[in-house]
């Protein structure tokens, strides 16, 4: 008999004592338990290690990324005098240009990114070369390349170059630059040259698109960059200034990764949902095959509290196991997600240790096995012993305190997700939708067996056989709808997220855009540059528009403006408001857009100033027909009446522009002309070049920028986004295949008696394994259209909502990956059904 340690039954000891004699060293029947808790925790660890480690390293090297404790940046000017005066009480300025510009050898050219710096540069970190060794900034006629640069004008270093109309010496080959994350996307390769360059080489004139960026590394290290940005914006309300701080030195990686992040964590939790699933079934499976032993130490005198120490004792160790495993695992594979996406954000390639996504995910992994398990756990305690003995035929009823039980841990798991999220009604949607999702699987697995009862009986009696399977006491219909439901939209998540991706990529990367987009062509030039254009290709089209820079310094009814400097925050989709945007003039609409509220105005308009904006923009900003706009253009002020709302095709690789003016609103203002060229789809590539040479020739001070590198770059970045998201929703893909593998396992001891019951009246291997199939086959059909709502609905939200990318998911490749998925379901079940065949009758028959 069992000796009891207390009042209270055995002790801790004496339980782990009997735990760890019973408990099997590969845990057979609990593997299930832990490559669910493995899966789970592995998710969570890679996704908190990997996004900790990024925005660590975004914080810590804020002022290395930007080059400096401030930015302040401003479109086709340099600052005043005044204006430099002030930024430098502050601290020691550094300042350049960034502008495209078009570089030639004596056998080729090419588009390159020119960064002009000064001989402060870079304020923080270390410019290095391709060898190693640090340098300098480029001083007189001196310049750095990028080795795309040197390959594609056919030069090494040491050998000279043109950059407008200046010649230039490749003095060495750019190593790293501690502020190229900041800049941006760049249409070339990066060519370093001294500060002067790109006005003694013509680049910088009246109407040309350049920039000029202004760093401040401050005097104090305590000075808030905030505070020093609103005094500057202050001082020079009508200025333009746009900033930038050590704070958010890269906002298009810090809303990157905070997408990446929402979505990963995403991807996390529906893996442990899935897990817990899996969870679930395997406690129940490991339980009903440890009914006899649990028999016994009942009738040795045990109580239901030994046994759930007992048991709960092997389920943490088991638990504990698979959670450890899963936190390495998620180390080891975060260099691997980091060289997913490297280029687009700064994380080491190496093994990064974070404590705290650590812990996060271990806890995770713990609260959801008790959660998950304790209730098949508390309903084996409350059970004389004969009842269990007899669970084969008169399964074990459900216990209200195992389903408090449940409740209370998933309240936990809950709780811990909200409080430590960024974005707490982003991940309460998601468990909502969970709780949601689980709901109606329960609800159609009751309605299942409810149907299963009320059809007429087939005469084929396999079919009526697993009608009769799914609608019987004790049938496991339950589980196996939540598992296959859950199991099965995963693979048409994965399958709609990833085509949603490629889709996207086949509509934002046009297939049909111009050959080339050239810049800075001067207004008297535009009829010899047409000219250049159908002289080497006769049936080439182009097509010219005027191009500016301004910035929206007020906005809205007349005699209301709002100011855009009093603004706290830039109201969601109100982009354009940021900053300095692109702007032109037109005596129509533009080709791409489509008037959808107001008039356009007369060719010979000579009335008030009027100006068309994009109609997104409009709702955004909350602006209507009739209200007002005051524009900055360099320094001065232009104001002009909304006329019309436009809808605008971004996705057409033309000239778009969220505001399009009158000629007579600011066409006086210094501009150039921004020109696209659409060669003939047979135009040789010496011709090209050659095109390129003369255009280079004629108009030194223009860029021409090839339209297939633009898109072969956004090609890749898409790319990127899209093998980092296969990786990380394949998680939840491998959750529900072992869930998968789970239900159809914890269901295999129930059947066993059934099929030997089978076999002794006479039936067939053949007859058994058709049987399990059409049981199978039956609930999985009825599933399917479930799990495609299912899996669609969340690859919505993901693609729409976090990516804000088109939903243009391939409808064909989503059903065959979920007949993929049907068919893994079939063979598994054709899987699991083979070792009741191996089922001997007369020992199953004794164990009744």
């Amino acid at each position: 008999m069992i000796r009891a340690g207390s009042e209270n039954g055995l002790g801790w000891a004496a339980a782990w004592q009997i735990a760890r004699r019973d408990l099997n060293a590969r845990f057979k029947g609990l593997r299930l338990l832990l490559v669910c808790i493995f899966l789970g925790t592995a998710a969570l660890a890679a996704i908190g290690t990997l996004t900790a480690a990024i925005e660590r390293e975004l914080e810590s090297s804020g002022q290395e990324l930007l080059g400096g404790d401030l930015e302040v940046e401003i479109w086709q000017r340099d600052l005043s005098e005044e204006e430099r005066a002030e930024l430098g009480r502050y601290g020691t300025l550094s300042g350049g240009y960034r502008l495209q510009a078009m570089a030639s050898s004596a056998s080729a050219a090419a588009p390159v990114g020119l960064k002009a710096v000064d001989a402060r540069w870079p304020l923080y970190g270390t410019f290095t070369l391709a060898n190693g060794s640090e340098s300098a900034p480029p001083l007189g006629n001196e310049a750095y390349l990028a080795q795309g640069a040197l390959d594609r004008l056919d030069i090494a270093v040491g050998d000279s170059f043109e950059i407008g109309t200046m010649t230039l010496r490749a003095a060495g080959v750019i190593g790293t630059e501690p502020d190229k994350l900041s800049e941006g996307f760049q249409l070339g390769p990066t060519v370093l040259v001294a500060r002067d360059v790109p006005e003694r080489a013509g680049l910088i004139q009246p109407g040309s698109l350049y920039q000029s960026k202004t760093r401040i590394a401050f005097d104090d290290s305590a000075q808030d960059p905030e505070t020093v940005e609103e005094a500057l914006t202050q001082a020079f309300p009508d200025a333009g200034f746009d900033f930038r701080s050590r704070d958010r030195a890269s906002p298009g990686a810090d809303r990157f990764v905070q997408r990446m992040s929402d979505f990963l964590t995403l991807v996390g939790l529906a893996a442990l949902v899935i897990a817990g699933i899996g969870i679930a079934g395997g406690v129940s499976s490991y339980l009903d095959q440890r009914r006899q032993s649990i028999a016994t130490l009942k009738v040795l005198g045990a109580s239901s509290r030994d046994i759930v120490r007992i048991y709960a004792l092997q389920i943490a160790v088991a638990a504990l196991v698979g959670s450890l495993a899963g936190l390495a695992v998620g180390v080891l594979v975060t260099p691997l997600l980091a060289g997913a996406l490297d280029g687009l954000l700064p994380v080491d390639s190496g093994l990064v240790i974070e404590p705290a996504p650590l812990l996060l995910a271990g806890s995770y992994g713990v609260l959801v096995a008790f959660a998950f398990a304790a209730a098949p756990l508390l309903r084996a305690r409350g059970f004389p012993a004969m009842a269990l003995m007899r669970s084969r035929i008169v399964p074990i009823a459900r216990d209200r305190r195992a389903l408090m039980a449940t409740g209370i841990g998933l309240a936990a798991i809950c709780a811990l997700a909200l409080v430590t999220t960024a974005q707490p009604l982003l991940t309460g949607g998601f468990l909502l939708g969970a709780a949601a999702a689980l709901a109606a699987l329960a609800a159609l697995g009751l309605f299942l067996q409810w149907a299963a009862r009320r059809v007429p009986r087939p005469s084929n009696p396999l079919l009526r056989s697993a009608l009769a399977n799914i609608h019987r006491p004790g049938a496991p219909t339950g589980a196996l709808v939540t598992a296959l439901g859950f199991g099965l939209g995963a693979f048409v998540l994965l399958a709609a997220i990833q085509s949603a991706i490629d889709g996207n990529i086949e509509s934002r990367v046009p297939q049909e855009a111009p050959d080339y987009f050239v810049i800075d062509v001067p207004t008297e030039g535009e009829a010899r540059f047409a000219e250049l254009v159908t002289g080497a290709f006769p049936q080439a089209e182009t097509r010219t528009v005027a191009t500016l820079r301004g910035a929206v310094l007020a906005f809205g009814p007349e005699g209301a403006m709002q100011q855009t400097a009093d603004l706290e925050e830039i109201p969601e989709g109100a982009w354009a408001l940021r900053g300095e945007r692109g702007i032109t003039y037109a005596d129509a609409p533009p080709p791409g857009s489509r008037v959808v509220e107001g008039e356009w105005w007369s060719a010979d308009h000579d009335g008030e100033p009027l100006v068309s904006i994009d109609a997104d923009f409009a709702e955004a900003a909350g602006l209507e027909v009739g209200d007002m706009i005051t524009i900055g253009i360099l320094g001065t002020k232009r104001d002009a009446r909304i006329a019309n709302l436009r809808e605008i095709d971004w996705e057409s690789m033309g000239f778009n522009f969220t505001m399009v003016f009158s000629r007579n609103a600011i066409a006086d203002a210094p501009h150039k002309l921004a020109a696209t060229i659409d060669l003939p789809d047979n135009a040789d590539t010496r011709a090209r070049g050659e095109l390129l040479r003369a255009l280079v020739r004629e108009f030194p001070s223009s860029s021409v920028i090839e339209v297939g590198d633009v898109l072969k770059q956004a090609r890749t970045i898409l790319e990127q986004v899209g093998l980092a998201t296969f990786a990380a929703a394949a998680v939840a893909v491998l959750a529900g295949l072992a869930v998968l593998m789970g239900a159809i396992a914890a269901a295999r001891a129930s059947r066993t008696y059934d099929t030997v019951v089978l076999r002794v009246m006479g039936a067939s291997r053949r007859q058994i394994l058709g049987l399990q199939l059409a049981e199978y086959g039956l609930i999985a059909g009825a599933l399917a259209l479930v799990a495609l709502a299912l899996g669609s609905a969340l690859g919505w939200a993901i693609i729409t909502q976090l990516f804000e990318f088109d939903w243009l998911p391939d409808w064909g490749a989503v059903l065959a990956v979920l007949g993929v998925g049907l068919a893994i379901v079939i063979a598994f079940a054709i899987g699991g059904s083979l070792p009741l065949l191996r089922a001997k009758p007369a020992q199953a028959l004794r164990e009744l």
